[in-house]
């Protein structure tokens, strides 16, 4: 209802010498006085004359527009919750009501959990108006037994209450879809099976929304994601629709302690019982999925190709690697050839340097024999010594080029013994000049 606000307004005030008499001016004149016919109307004077048009008793009438009611209600209804009841369901007791099917109790059998409270509204209307007592006694329907309509108002209880019928969803067996065996699976669409399955199970999951199953074009992480989030499934699933009614009775606390610890235990049991269950759908329902065995025999493929490529870069590397071995193998051969090979000429080019070494200093001193040691005739002993001597001296300060070169020149001179004294001599000047000699250290040349 809306409050009152009151609001506060000053009037503004009157011109000073201002006066109704002379500053009042009429802008129109009141109409004539006319005679008019009323008629009454409204939902009481139209239920007056209904009852006098048919001459009915308040009680008949009342009785009438309660027959009209319900059809025109049972009419205007949708039909998409319109369900025949089962003679077996209007006969069952209401202190069963743990029991019941409170959705089917409504006529909304085929919606379930997925009935709106908009729906459960509606279908309680509904049922309300064709078994409420007051209106089957309106009807002529003596029956004195309600109990079907305390079932009714006991389904209403439950599924207006969010936290009571979440407790009822939990334990709705009539919703649940049973999985498609193997031969349903070999003969039907896999996905058509299944599906409805886990869009059963998909109602009590804590995390919405839920990964659909997809179809035989779904990716590999689309699969993996599904089945990932299925066998990690967090489920708000609850079991306390089933506990033991605890008794209301202060005097009785141990029995009462007993009672909700043994509900307890019953409710952690069915919820280990309903994990291992769904992990084992789960389990069936992977290995029907020929997407997984598709990916797995890709994902071989892909395995054994890189063990292939793997093997094969490692056969490459290990030949590369004997090749290398190898080629290191035959350089150092060929090196070692090679320097034997050198050796071996180094070996010659001195054997034959050290013979035209030996064989240029024959010739050196059979240059001073052949000239008889530069002597007037025969020489003598001392003559031969000092001039070997000094053959011996300059050998030993030149090299195997200028022994070569200065047996060469000697050669040239042949006997003549100015001429192979002049080479002698300039020999000596050369070592002297280069300062290997002394002057005068040598006594015949």
């Amino acid at each position: 209802m809306a409050s009152v606000q009151v609001v506060n307004v000053s009037l503004p005030a009157l011109s000073e010498g201002w006066s109704a008499d002379k500053d009042f001016k009429a802008v129109g004149t009141l109409s004539a006085a006319t005679q008019r016919n009323l008629e009454a109307v409204g939902p009481h004077f139209l239920a007056h004359a209904r009852r006098k048009r048919h001459q009915r008793t308040f009680s008949e009438d009342e009785r009438l527009q309660a027959q009209q009611n319900v059809k025109k209600t049972e009419e205007d209804e949708d039909d998409d919750i319109s369900e025949d009841e089962d003679p077996m369901m209007l006969s069952r007791e209401a202190r069963d009501w743990k029991s019941q099917d409170h959705y089917a109790v409504l006529g909304l059998r085929k919606y379930r959990w997925r009935a709106t409270p908009e729906q459960i509204k509606r279908a309680h209307r509904k049922k309300v108006l064709r078994h409420h007592p007051d209106k089957k006694a309106a009807l002529g329907d003596r029956d004195e037994n309600d109990s079907f309509f305390k079932c009714i108002q006991k389904a209403n209880e439950i599924l207006t209450d969010p936290t009571k019928r979440r407790q009822f969803d939990s334990v709705d067996e009539a919703a649940e879809v049973d999985p498609p065996s193997k031969k349903e699976v070999a003969k039907g669409n896999f996905f058509k099976l299944w599906r409805p399955v886990f869009q059963a199970e998909a109602r009590f999951s804590k995390i919405q929304p839920v990964p659909e199953l997809g179809d035989e074009n779904s990716t590999f992480e689309e699969v993996d994601n599904f089945y990932n989030f299925w066998y990690n499934f967090d489920s708000w699933r609850t079991f306390e629709y089933l506990d033991e009614d605890v008794p209301d009775d202060n005097e009785n606390r141990d029995q009462k302690r007993h009672v909700e610890k043994k509900n307890a235990n019953a409710r952690r049991k069915r919820k280990t019982e309903d994990t291992a269950r769904l992990r084992h759908l789960v389990d069936d329902c992977a290995a029907q999925d020929e997407r997984i065995k598709k990916f797995r025999k890709a994902a071989r493929a892909d395995k054994d190709k890189k063990r292939l490529e793997k093997e094969a870069e490692a056969k490459r590397l290990a030949e590369e690697k004997e090749k290398a071995r190898l080629e290191e193998e035959q350089r150092k051969k060929d090196a070692e050839e090679a320097a034997k090979a050198e050796r071996e000429k180094n070996k010659k080019a001195k054997e034959a340097a050290k013979n035209a070494a030996k064989k240029n200093k024959r010739v050196l001193k059979g240059s001073v024999k052949d000239v008889s040691y530069f002597a007037d005739g025969e020489p003598s002993a001392a003559q031969v010594d000092s001039v070997l001597t000094d053959v011996d001296l300059v050998m030993s300060k030149i090299d195997a080029e200028e022994l070569a070169g200065l047996a060469e020149r000697l050669t040239s001179a042949g006997k003549d013994a100015a001429a192979v004294k002049n080479a002698w001599a300039e020999q000596v000047k050369t070592l002297v000049g280069a300062g290997k000699l002394k002057e005068g250290e040598t006594k015949n040349f």
